[in-house]
């Protein structure tokens, strides 16, 4: 399992095959890096599904599995993402609004 946060730049087609095999590719650009890397990663079958709620320009932490083959003496590499959050948001929901005192008003005495 490999995690990469960044911003999506690309949203391909979604491809189906003969087979009934689908997949769908998107990009995330890194900005964590000194030269920022523009990276493809597919989704496959069900996980399909995840990338239609995606826009160019989001921010998201993609989780990934490395795959590997080998065919006719040729190496290719996939990103198979199979989690995919978005980082942009309503902020950090463990911080409370800032208390303003004047916003409240007493007429009582302190009991006292």
């Amino acid at each position: 399992m490999h995690e990469l946060s960044g911003t999506v730049k690309e949203i391909f087609e979604e491809q189906t095959f003969g087979s009934g095999f689908n997949k769908r590719a998107f990009v995330v650009t890194t900005e964590a890096d000194k030269y920022p890397q523009d990276v493809q990663f597919e989704c496959l079958k069900d996980k399909v599904q995840l990338v239609s709620s995606l826009n160019k320009g989001d921010k998201v932490k993609v989780t990934f599995d490395i795959n590997g083959r080998e065919w006719q003496g040729r190496y290719f590499v996939n990103l198979a993402a199979w989690k995919i959050e978005s980082l942009a948001g309503g902020g950090d929901s463990s911080t409370p609004p800032p208390f303003d005192p004047a916003d409240e008003v007493l007429d009582e005495e302190p009991p006292f």
